[in-house]
């Protein structure tokens, strides 16, 4: 582990590789698993101003599921997270025709209709990140249904946090991310 600024590291971020591999898993991550997809406070807002423009790009099972559940939940731990069709696959997933999941939110945002293009945790996917009261920490997450993205990743020779930059810039920043791409550099000389 490091730490940069407010936030503590896992090196595994820099180890590991991982480029998703949409053909094998066919949007998995998206489908499978216990809950939706982690929300931060400010997303819950978003999502409801974007959410009457993201509805037409939304399976009927999904807007049904919103509908009876909201834009998003808040769980008996009081975490914030997107909503389940039954629980099953996130109410705004979508499904192109040959079976690959995709997201309802992304695709509204694709197509020039918002300018928010989806939850964090979804974008930094396989970073997951745990705010603490003084720091947040960034772990690699993994999970068997992305084995073929870490094959592939290794293939590519694409670690964790070049797989993720648009996304950690997103979250921390341009000057974050460039003192991130200097500790990788040193550390990978070790």
């Amino acid at each position: 582990m490091f730490q940069l600024g407010k936030t503590i590291v896992s090196e595994e971020i820099i180890e590991k590789d991982f480029v998703c591999n949409l053909n094998s898993c066919k949007g998995a991550c998206c489908i499978e698993g216990e809950a939706g997809a982690p929300l931060e406070e400010d997303e819950v807002n978003i999502l409801k101003k974007i959410y009457p423009k993201v509805k037409p790009f939304l399976r009927e099972e999904g807007i049904a599921s919103i509908k009876e559940q909201g834009t998003y939940i808040e769980t008996p731990l009081g975490d914030l997270e997107t909503p389940l069709v039954n629980g099953k696959e996130c109410a705004y997933v979508t499904f192109k025709d040959n079976g690959m999941a995709g997201c309802g939110i992304e695709d509204a945002y694709n197509a020039g209709e918002i300018d928010y293009r989806k939850p964090i945790s979804c974008h930094l996917y396989p970073i997951r990140i745990k705010k603490y009261s003084s720091f947040s920490a960034i772990n690699y997450h993994r999970w068997p249904i992305c084995d073929d993205a870490c094959t592939l990743g290794k293939e590519l020779k694409v670690p964790v946090y070049k797989f993720t930059k648009d996304a950690l810039i997103r979250k921390y920043g341009e000057d974050w991310y460039k003192d991130l791409e200097k500790v990788a550099e040193e550390h990978l000389k070790l």
